[in-house]
């Protein structure tokens, strides 16, 4: 006997509740765009580490990082390009912050999810 369950009938008030969703598909594919931008692992990172600190500069950015200096500003440029941070320059340091709400949402639920792991972890250990 297999697992896989066969649905004889298909209920036609719920495909309903599905077609009214608040998923227009326009909103979608803008969404689908900054997740695949920022699912790069060197991207993701460099927007933790600039949601988490006040105005970080390049040159921070990639020592903490521990990558080369253009690696890290071609990522840097690639989220500037698609709207996700913004540069600017105070003195003799270029800071970045991220501009996008979607985005800047997303990565503070990340990193709320990392510090209640690492929560977990340390009262595991204690």
């Amino acid at each position: 006997m297999s697992n896989v369950q066969q649905v004889d009938s298909f209920d036609t008030s719920r495909a309903e509740e599905f077609a009214d969703a608040n998923c227009p598909e326009d909103v979608m594919a803008d969404a689908a765009q900054k997740l695949k931008v920022c699912g790069h692992p060197v991207r993701l990172k460099l927007l933790c580490m600039i949601s988490q600190h006040a105005e970080p500069c390049v040159s921070e950015l990639w020592v903490c990082l521990n990558q080369p200096q253009p690696v890290v500003s071609q990522h840097l440029a690639i989220l500037k390009d698609r709207g996700i941070v913004q540069s600017e320059v105070k003195g003799n340091r270029r800071i970045y912050s991220i501009v996008d709400p979607f985005i800047d949402r997303l990565v503070s639920s990340i990193r709320k999810k990392v510090d209640e792991v690492e929560m977990e972890d340390t009262a595991v250990e204690a």
